[in-house]
């Protein structure tokens, strides 16, 4: 029986492959090579993602810019639809006149 992570494709006991170790390479003591070696891996790996993950962002980026042109255009169209400063100048008016009116009257 070989010892666990030793190149023996199957384990003998659970008959599963073995798996890759985290390791922490702050405290274990690895060589250039194997630094080199994960330096490698880990790029190889992060390249495999980058298209998926691009794409990801790119639909994240449209759908929140989508929501801000959103709020910005129902924004515009509500403050054009509102009619109550409107209403407000022409009660002053309104109001003016009647003053004007009970001033400049017996």
């Amino acid at each position: 029986m070989a010892a666990p992570g030793s190149g023996d494709p199957l384990d003998a006991k659970n008959e599963k492959a073995p798996f890759a170790q985290r390791i922490d390479p702050t405290r274990e003591k690895l060589t250039p090579a194997q630094l080199h070696f994960m330096r490698q891996v880990q790029l190889a790996q992060w390249q495999k993602t980058l298209p998926q993950r691009r794409t990801r962002n790119i639909v994240t980026g449209l759908g929140i810019g989508a929501l801000v042109l959103a709020i910005y255009g129902y924004t515009f169209y509500s403050v054009s639809q509102e009619r109550f400063l409107d209403e407000l100048e022409d009660e002053a008016k309104a109001a003016r006149a009647r003053a004007l009116a009970r001033a400049s009257g017996p």
